[in-house]
């Protein structure tokens, strides 16, 4: 089966000048994605988390060309996104389609509701009269729980959790293949995240919807995503099926992440071990030799600082040296 997105070697570099350097010192780079391959199913949501500044948003953007990068992005088996010009990629911005993370900034404050919304309409179907488009706006507003009577109203006018609607509602209007949510709720309350996370698991149900779902929280991705990916330093650290990332995760640092979940039974909260990671994210200007993460690691050795780990495995991939299961996450 052809998988509906397929990756290869995504890499996402920018040019950093040093300040007080020579005028003809060519710069450094920063690598904020290196190396990151995977396959999404149609229908599958698959959960990219890690802390900030791993490249979450980054291999987001780069999905869609937002950003230059380097490698294939492999469009039903058939089309490598990156190969196309800005013209070209145009007639697949309709199947592609992203929700970001500060619900607010990312609408107009100067337009209403309903001229949001339809805006992506008159990109993408210049043949549909003002009328359908209104329709279809109603209709797509009714299925993320805004009311109809909104529709003349402007952006500062609405909760968060409203906006994000609205901006889910936009993303939605010209029935996407693949919906990228960066980040969706991180900006939201607790409670209002749940609404929304159930939204979008039953907005993909419904319409068949293939997501991608990047939060900083294991624990928001865990009941939406079918596959999980943890990244770090931009590489990805481990890559499986969430059921079992969850139950058994292998590489230190989806432990460590996986550890600091709050467990709702306090006998299960009190016994789990918490793993607690020293020191601070490693500057991607200069990333440890070898593994990027056993600067961090409880299990690093030798090896660590002489090799990098490649993913390994079939349907469960880890890059560690030294991979293992430390206890069962329920």
């Amino acid at each position: 089966m052809t998988p509906l997105l397929s990756v290869r070697d995504l890499r996402v570099s920018f040019p950093i000048t040093r300040r007080g350097s020579w005028p003809w010192t060519p710069p450094q780079q920063l690598h904020a994605v290196n190396g990151v391959s995977f396959d999404l199913m149609a229908g599958q949501v698959l959960g990219i988390v890690g802390e900030s500044g791993c490249g979450k948003s980054t291999l987001a953007r780069a999905l869609i060309q937002m950003l230059p990068a380097k490698g294939e992005v492999i469009w039903q088996g058939q089309t490598d996104l990156l190969s196309l010009t800005p013209r070209e990629m145009l007639k697949y911005r309709s199947d592609i389609q992203m929700v970001f993370q500060d619900p607010l900034a990312a609408l107009n404050p100067r337009m209403t509701v309903g001229e949001i919304i339809a805006e992506p309409l008159r990109t993408h179907r210049p043949e549909m009269g003002a009328e359908a488009r209104r329709e279809k706006v109603r209709e797509v507003m009714a299925r993320v729980g805004l009311l109809p009577n909104q529709i003349n109203r402007y952006p500062h006018e609405f909760s968060g959790g409203q906006c994000q609607r609205i901006g889910i509602a936009r993303a939605l209007v010209v029935e996407p293949k693949l919906l990228i949510c960066d980040e969706p709720v991180s900006a939201l309350d607790v409670s209002i995240q749940a609404q929304v996370i159930n939204l979008l698991d039953d907005l993909r149900r419904d319409l068949g919807l293939t997501v991608v779902f990047i939060a900083h929280d294991l624990s928001v991705v865990k009941h939406i995503s079918d596959q999980v990916m943890v990244l770090y330093l931009g590489r990805m650290m481990e890559h499986a099926e969430a059921r079992a990332l969850f139950a058994e995760p292998r590489h230190p640092y989806s432990q460590a992440l996986l550890s600091a979940v709050p467990v709702p039974d306090p006998k299960i909260e009190r016994a789990k071990q918490v793993i607690g990671l020293e020191g601070e994210l490693p500057s991607p200007m200069d990333p440890p030799s070898g593994c990027p993460f056993r600067t961090r690691c409880p299990r690093a050795e030798d090896l660590c600082a002489q090799s990098r780990p490649e993913p390994q495995g079939e349907g469960h991939q880890v890059a560690c040296h030294f991979p293992g299961v430390l206890q069962p996450i329920e």
